[in-house]
C-alpha cells in the first residue's frame, strides 16, 4: 500500500495560515493592493502576515491607542492595519530608512485614505528616534518595532523614553527560525536580539513575554512589553 508523501510543516502553516485568513481577516482590495505594489517595486516579502496584522490592529483597538510609533514601515502594509485602529484624531509616525521603501509606502497609504492620519518619516530610525526624544514628543500608547534586528537594543531603550505607563511595545521576529536561544550565534540580527532580551529582563519598568509563531512567515514570533512605570 502506497502511502501519500506527508505535508512540509511550512506547507501546513501556510495552509492554516490561509484558512485563518479567510475566515477571520477577509479579503481587503486595499492591503491587497499594498502587496502587489511592494512586489512590483521589488521589495522584501517581509511584511507581516494578514493574521498577523490584524492582530496588530485588535491590540491597538484593545490599548484605546490615540499615538502608535512603527519603526520600519516597508510597503505600509502594518501601517495600514494600525492606523485603522485609530480614533478620529488619531496619529501615527512610521520610521523608515529607505527613501524607495517610504515612496511606495506613501503611495498605499494615499490609498488607503490614511495619508493625512500616518507620516512617513525617512532615515536612520536610531537618529529619528533620538530626534523624537529631544523634541519632548507627547508620549506613544503603543510602539510596534519591525526593523533591522541588531538594532533592537537601541529601538527598545528610545521606545522606553518615549512612552508613558500603560504603553505597549511589541518587537517583531524574535525567535529567528529557533536561533535567539542560541548562546554562541554570531549571526548580527541573533545577537542584536538576545542582547534586546537581556535588557528587557533586567529593566524593571516593563513587564515582558514572547510568543513564539508559525505561520506564511515561517518560524519565529513577538515580544509584548507593558511598560509598567
Amino acid at each position: 500500500m502506497t502511502h501519500p508523501p506527508e505535508k512540509s510543516p511550512q506547507t501546513v502553516w501556510n495552509a492554516v495560515d490561509a484558512y485563518f485568513s479567510e475566515q477571520l481577516v477577509g479579503h481587503d482590495p486595499v492591503l491587497d493592493a499594498a502587496t502587489a505594489d511592494a512586489d512590483a517595486a521589488g521589495l522584501p516579502p517581509i511584511a507581516v502576515a494578514p493574521n498577523q496584522g490584524k492582530l496588530l490592529h485588535l491590540l491597538a483597538l484593545t490599548q484605546g491607542a490615540r499615538r502608535v510609533l512603527e519603526v520600519g514601515t516597508l510597503a505600509g502594509y502594518s501601517a495600514i492595519w494600525l492606523a485603522r485602529a485609530l480614533p478620529d484624531d488619531g496619529e501615527l509616525l512610521t520610521l523608515e530608512l529607505d527613501p524607495k521603501h517610504a515612496e511606495v509606502a506613501r503611495g498605499n497609504l494615499v490609498r488607503a485614505g490614511l495619508e493625512k492620519v500616518v507620516e512617513v518619516r525617512v532615515g536612520r530610525a536610531a537618529d529619528s528616534l533620538a530626534a523624537l526624544v529631544e523634541e519632548g514628543v507627547e508620549p506613544f500608547d503603543l510602539v510596534f518595532i519591525d526593523a533591522d534586528k541588531p538594532s533592537n537594543p537601541e529601538y527598545f531603550r528610545r521606545a522606553l523614553e518615549l512612552t508613558r505607563p500603560g504603553s505597549l511595545i511589541i518587537v517583531d521576529n524574535v525567535v529567528r527560525g529557533g536561533r535567539v536561544a542560541d548562546a554562541g550565534s554570531t549571526d548580527p540580527a541573533v545577537v542584536g536580539t538576545r542582547a534586546l532580551h537581556a535588557l528587557i529582563a533586567a529593566e524593571p519598568r516593563v513587564s515582558a513575554t514572547s510568543v513564539q509563531t508559525v505561520g506564511s512567515k515561517g518560524y519565529d514570533g513577538f515580544t509584548l512589553a507593558r511598560v509598567v512605570s
